[in-house]
């Protein structure tokens, strides 16, 4: 969710001048390691991670990844070297994928597969649930202890796959951290097609229909671009720029309701604070209504409404902007009836704090008009500079408690309706829609912290809402993660919130490095709800009483169908999507609070 300075993925083929003629060591100490120092709260990816990661997956991150900002300002024997100094091994540059992977004959029954089960975009629904029914989930409570790894397909030089996958027609829709997007066949994993975008994708992909009735697929980058790409074919049909702001992205799904999509822009500023040279900040969230057909802006509104103006000047003397901030990670939620899509918001950049962050916001569907705010936790002004301690830089004590996890629009029995809100705080809010968001009730389910809590989302299956819950503990207040602390999924009754059951999960035992902390979001089938963790494991749940049904250890090395050397790591950011008799996740994540790398997507189904 938000990082800075290097890690993530490449593409670097044919002839390459050698390492050996530049100091790596030198390099880092010189352009990195002031980012890269370890200090407390820092989300920056430590020398002890980077480490674990082939040369390959570094030069892709500086020169295609997170970190290209930073490695275009280094000549390429100079990106060779960081990778080879951090790694500890020799360069030898990616291979591509091979034509093998690819399949081989034209699908001719495109159009008939996408009246088929699927999981569209990132809730399944417009209301977010992240619940799949028993007749498109394919799979019943009593099948999911047979599930088997039916294949696995790699990402070439990544480090993270924590995308959500979606099915249609047929298909696997994922895109990755590297700016690939993969049309794969469900069944076997080869590539229908693949397209290359201008930086990373981490959001879901939504699927529909043009007016001519072809299928369209829309996503968001991390440049905070927009593509309207044919499903069946892969051909880019648009393509617009969302924000000007040179570090706004796309992480969050576009929602498409009615011919429109409606788009949350975040960005990854906050993170950049922690150089104490950077003039923070200037970034407001916003989100996007387009026209699907055209990609045509209807209207833009900003999650805060004054443009931000110098403020003050830091400790060591950077000039200061405000008010910046509120951000938005998640996927907006659609209600027809008041006709309003529902937003999270992150909390402030820099001071002066202002009353949308760290709030749920509802907003008019024809013109954008903000309707109601309802904020949980005020003053939260929190950036990459909070461990220096200045207090012109970071508010004293800031919790950092965004709300990465979407809004979950809910009947309940009664007729009445419920919009649950879970965020970093470990909190869950359970707001009336149909009254401006008063509160109903809330409900305390987790310690919170700047990981979470509520991270990446909780599911609703009508009756109860599941939320997994990271609650990380660092170790002397450092940058290692207590591989014993942390970690549970917990299910709530929506009607009262009262708690019904809570597993907490396994410490980590022998492995290192590991965290059981649970932030990925959380997936729900009739009886069965599914979360992968930190420590690499995707687990179902028995909804019933929370008793473990099957799990699946990802962290080793995979043989994949489209030849690329991939392993497992830490489940993180999208959550598993269940259609049509079988299960597909990645695993692998080297961001935010994930603490072991990989680049794989696993697709289970039944013998």
């Amino acid at each position: 969710m938000k990082i800075k300075c290097l890690i993530v993925f490449l593409a670097a083929f044919g002839a390459f001048p050698t390492a050996q003629a530049q100091d790596g060591a030198a390099l880092f100490q010189n352009h990195c390691a002031r980012c890269h120092d370890g200090a407390e709260g820092s989300r920056i990816p430590s020398p002890a991670l980077l480490k674990q990661l082939a040369p390959e997956q570094i030069v892709t991150a500086l020169e295609k990844g997170a970190m290209s900002a930073m490695g275009a300002d280094r000549s390429r024997a100079e990106r060779y070297a960081l990778a080879e100094y951090l790694s500890g091994k020799r360069y030898a540059g990616v291979s591509p994928i091979p034509k093998s992977a690819y399949c081989g004959r034209a699908d001719a029954g495109f159009s008939k597969a996408a009246a088929a089960p699927s999981w569209n975009g990132w809730g399944v629904d417009t209301d977010n649930t992240r619940f799949q029914p028993a007749k498109a989930a394919g799979l019943a409570a009593g099948d999911v202890p047979k599930l088997h790894l039916k294949w696995s397909f790699g990402f070439p030089g990544a480090t993270s796959a924590g995308g959500q996958p979606v099915v249609y027609a047929g298909r696997v829709y994922v895109g990755s951290w590297e700016g690939d997007v993969y049309s794969l066949d469900a069944k076997t994993g080869c590539i229908r097609w693949s397209l290359e975008t201008e930086a990373g994708v981490r959001g879901a992909i939504t699927i529909g229909h043009d007016r001519s009735g072809r299928s369209i697929a829309y996503f968001g980058d991390l440049a905070a671009n927009l593509y309207a790409v044919d499903a069946a074919t892969g051909k880019q049909v648009w393509k617009v720029k969302l924000d000007e702001h040179p570090l706004a992205r796309v992480t969050g799904s576009p929602t498409l309701y009615q011919g429109r999509l409606y788009v949350p822009i975040a960005a990854r500023e906050e993170s950049q604070v922690s150089d104490p040279g950077y003039v923070c900040c200037k970034f407001r969230g916003s989100v996007v209504a387009l026209e699907a057909e055209s990609g045509r802006r209807i209207w833009k509104t900003y999650s805060i409404d004054q443009l931000a103006t110098a403020t003050q000047k830091s400790k060591s003397g950077t000039q200061l902007w405000g008010p910046s901030g509120a951000a938005i990670w998640t996927t907006p939620t659609i209600d027809a009836r008041q006709g309003v899509l529902y937003i999270g918001t992150g909390n402030s950049y820099s001071f002066p704090a202002v009353k949308t962050t760290d709030s749920i916001m509802a907003l008019d569907l024809a013109y954008g008009a903000i309707r109601w705010v309802r904020q949980t936790t005020e003053a939260d002004v929190w950036n990459g500079g909070c461990p220096r301690g200045d207090p012109v830089v970071c508010a004293k004590d800031a919790p950092d408690f965004d709300y990465a996890a979407s809004p979950i629009l809910v009947d309940l029995k009664n007729g009445k309706r419920l919009l649950l809100a879970g965020n970093k705080s470990g909190m869950i809010h359970a707001l009336d829609p149909d009254r401006d968001g008063a509160l109903v009730w809330e409900r305390k389910v987790g310690r919170g912290g700047t990981s979470g809590g509520i991270l990446w989302g909780p599911a609703v299956d009508g009756r109860t809402i599941y939320a997994a819950l990271t609650d990380q503990v660092r170790i002397g207040g450092g940058r290692e993660v207590d591989p014993n602390v942390g970690g549970s999924i917990t299910a709530v009754s929506i009607v009262d919130g009262e708690p019904l059951w809570r597993t907490p999960n396994p410490s980590c035992a022998q492995r290192k490095p590991c965290s059981p902390t649970q932030a990925a979001a959380v997936s729900a089938i009739p009886g069965v709800v599914f979360s992968g963790s930190n420590d690499g494991f995707l687990r179902a749940y028995s909804t019933r009483d929370g008793k473990v049904l099957w799990e699946y250890d990802t962290v080793r090395d995979f043989t994949t169908v489209n030849g690329v050397k991939a392993k497992g790591g830490s489940l993180n950011d999208g959550g598993p999507a269940v259609a049509n008799g079988m299960v597909f996740t990645n695993a692998g994540y080297s961001h935010h609070s994930g603490v072991i790398p990989g680049n794989v997507l696993l697709a289970f189904s039944l013998k």
